[in-house]
């Protein structure tokens, strides 16, 4: 019969070519930045050190200092590259959309 396995997290760090994926054992008082710094990611990821970082618990914006539960999924998210308004103001100045291909043009 094996060892059951200890609780543990994943820390997820993700660019638009690939994903990494850590899993983390779970520590009694855990805290998101416990769990990034745990993982090993601001060493893999350089870019990563010395700025603020916005993370996520399961797709839910939470601040760095919330503890964490067994099976939680902690991501670290990427700075946007455009404001998502400025470019949809700049594509419809063009005539076109966000959305995918001409969909909603009837072509």
């Amino acid at each position: 019969m094996a060892a059951p396995e200890s609780p543990r997290v994943e820390v997820v760090y993700a660019l638009s070519d690939r994903q990494r994926v850590v899993y983390v054992e779970l520590a009694a008082g855990m805290t998101v930045t416990d769990a990034v710094t745990a993982s090993g990611l601001l060493e893999e990821f350089p870019e990563l050190a010395g700025r603020r970082l916005d993370t996520g618990v399961f797709g839910q914006v939470v601040p760095a200092l919330r503890v964490l539960a067994a099976g939680d999924r902690v991501e670290i998210y990427r700075p946007l590259k455009a404001d998502p308004r400025e470019m949809r103001r700049r594509l419809a100045a063009q005539g076109r959309t966000m959305g995918r291909g001409d969909a909603g043009r009837g072509r």
